[in-house]
Order: structure tokens, then C-alpha cells, then sequence
């Protein structure tokens, strides 16, 4: 039995990442505490609620930017994988978080819709035209990089202040050009229904990672019959995909030698298949004889049921299958 990995790529380079997160959080919390005084000063539900939203976006944004300086650190003897997951469970947090402030926004909007209170338009109007502009410029350095589900989190926060942004500055116009008190909480209510969206779908991603599911670009059943028709492979069986965070996909699998190829050369042409084909670079792969397994079924598709091979290291290793 042979059991190889192809080695696993060098730790992405999570620089630029750091500094564009850094530099959104900081202007964010510089904007927060003006549309929280903004808010204060004119009685917006609106406005207090991005205001808020962008005060637990700075928090956020800070487990984002802790996230991508921790995915960082490369592996060491108790964490042979390396600090990756820390991204995730920094998204799964975030998303969970975004989902609390809306439940807040909602409540607030309700009791607002029932009894409006006096709201003063036109500083509304003055300070979401502010923030409109800081979150164009934020969402516009994170957009485009949403592979990363930690990135995804952090400018699913912005889109969130944007919209805000947006939605405030039309409850502004309503309220000055119609005198429609209801436009303010209604306009906090629908930020809070956007907020949720996105939320859920980050949370249901990283809950995805967690539970080691398959990558969403990798299916699992074409990379199983591409590693079964490379040359000198009978069968594959036992195999697992998975990743550590975004952009990082692993793979395990038992390939059944047919013995028409050298084991070294078969090996070679599957971690070569896997890096240009699907781009996991990170594969651990058994070679086995033919008559290692006795071929039968179990629940999974393509599984093979094995007696118990009795206690580690008892089975012989086949002399032409032994690594050189």
C-alpha cells in the first residue's frame, strides 16, 4: 500500500486583504460615530439603525481584519493545518451578528410604524448623503474579492451600511417632499429584511466549511470519474473532499491499480489531473492492488465494504507497490 500527498501549496499571500480591510474599518468607524450623532441629533430610526449597524460593523470589521492576519501564520506541530478556519468561524460569527441587529431594527421599526415619531429631514438627508459616499468608496475596495468568506462577511457589513445609506437618504426625500413620518421606519425595516438575506447565506456557508462539505465549484462525482479513467487506475473508492476555508480545496481518495502502469507514474498523472483539472493541490492518495479490496457496496455511492484489516501495520505491502 502507498499512501502519497501531492504537498500542499504555498500559504496564500493575505497581505493586500489585511490593508483593505484594515483601512475599511477605520473609515468606518470614523463615519459611525458622525451618523450616530447625526442620528441623535435628528430622532431617525433610519439613521440610528445604520449608525448602529456601522458601530457593530466596526467590531465585525476587527474579527475580520484579527481573521486575515491569523490565516497568516503557516502551520506548526499542533495545528498541521494551519490557521485558516479561523476565517470562517470569524464569517459564521459575523453573520450571526448581522441576523441580531436586524431582529433589533425590526422591533424598533415596529413600535415606530405604529406612533412616527418628529424626524428632521433634512440633517437625515445631510448625513446619509455622507454615508453614502464613505460606503461606495468601501464596498468598491472589497467588491470583486468575494471568493475569501471572510471578505464575503466583511462586504456583505458594507452593502449593508450602502443600502442603509440608501434607503435613508429615500426616507429623507419622502419625508421632506410628502411629509411621510411611516418612510423612516419602513426604511429601517426593509434595511434589516436585506441585512437577514445576506446574513443567512453567510451563515449557511461557513456552517457548510464546518461540516467539511464538498467545495461548491468541485463535484464530487466528476472528480471521482476523472481520477477513474486516468491510465493504470481499476477503481476509486473512499473519496473525500473538503477545505479549510475559500481557495484552499483537499482531497483524499484510494485508487485501485490495475497494474497496466507503474504505481510512481500513476500517481504522478492523478496529482497532475487533480492541481490542472480542478485545482486541489493538496491530495492524499492510496495506492492499492486489485485484490486488496473485496468489492461490495455500503450507504455511499461508490464505496467499497473491507473486512477489518486487524491491528495497524499487519498487512504486507506489495513489492511493486512499495515507493522507491
Amino acid at each position: 500500500m502507498s499512501e502519497t500527498s501531492a504537498g500542499c501549496r504555498a500559504h496564500p499571500d493575505h497581505g493586500p486583504e489585511l490593508r483593505r480591510l484594515a483601512f475599511v474599518l477605520a473609515l468606518t468607524a470614523a463615519y459611525a460615530l458622525a451618523e450616530l450623532a447625526g442620528g441623535w441629533l435628528s430622532g431617525s430610526l433610519a439613521l440610528l439603525a445604520d449608525s448602529g449597524h456601522m458601530l457593530t460593523d466596526v467590531m465585525a470589521l476587527s474579527l475580520c481584519v484579527l481573521a486575515a492576519w491569523s490565516a497568516r501564520r503557516p502551520p506548526d506541530a499542533v495545528r498541521t493545518y494551519g490557521y485558516r478556519r479561523i476565517e470562517i468561524l470569524a464569517a459564521l460569527l459575523n453573520g450571526v451578528v448581522l441576523i441580531v441587529i436586524a431582529t433589533f431594527i425590526f422591533v424598533e421599526a415596529w413600535e415606530r410604524l405604529r406612533d412616527p415619531p418628529p424626524v428632521a429631514s433634512v440633517l437625515v438627508a445631510v448625513v446619509a448623503t455622507g454615508g453614502l459616499a464613505v460606503n461606495l468608496f468601501a464596498a468598491r475596495l472589497l467588491h470583486g474579492r468575494r471568493g475569501n468568506l471572510n471578505l464575503r462577511a466583511a462586504y456583505l457589513h458594507v452593502l449593508g451600511d450602502l443600502l442603509g445609506s440608501i434607503g435613508t437618504l429615500v426616507a429623507a426625500g419622502l419625508m421632506l417632499g410628502f411629509g411621510w413620518s411611516w418612510a423612516d421606519p419602513a426604511a429601517g425595516a426593509a434595511i434589516g429584511a436585506i441585512i437577514v438575506y445576506g446574513a443567512l447565506r453567510i451563515v449557511l456557508d461557513a456552517v457548510h466549511v464546518l461540516l467539511e462539505g464538498a467545495p461548491a465549484h468541485l463535484a464530487t462525482e466528476e472528480v471521482r470519474a476523472s481520477l477513474g479513467r486516468v491510465e493504470g487506475v481499476g477503481g476509486v473508492h473512499d473519496l473525500h473532499l473538503w477545505s479549510l476555508g475559500a481557495g484552499s480545496p483537499l482531497l483524499t481518495a484510494h485508487l485501485v491499480l490495475d497494474h497496466s502502469q507503474p504505481a510512481e507514474r500513476v500517481l504522478r498523472r492523478a496529482t497532475d489531473l487533480l492541481a490542472a483539472r480542478f485545482g486541489i493541490t493538496h491530495a492524499t492518495l492510496q495506492l492499492e492492488p486489485p485484490d486488496f479490496n473485496i468489492v461490495g457496496t455500503l450507504g455511499g455511492v461508490g464505496e467499497r465494504d473491507r473486512p477489518d484489516p486487524g491491528p495497524r501495520g499487519s498487512q504486507v505491502e506489495p513489492d511493486s507497490l512499495r515507493q522507491r
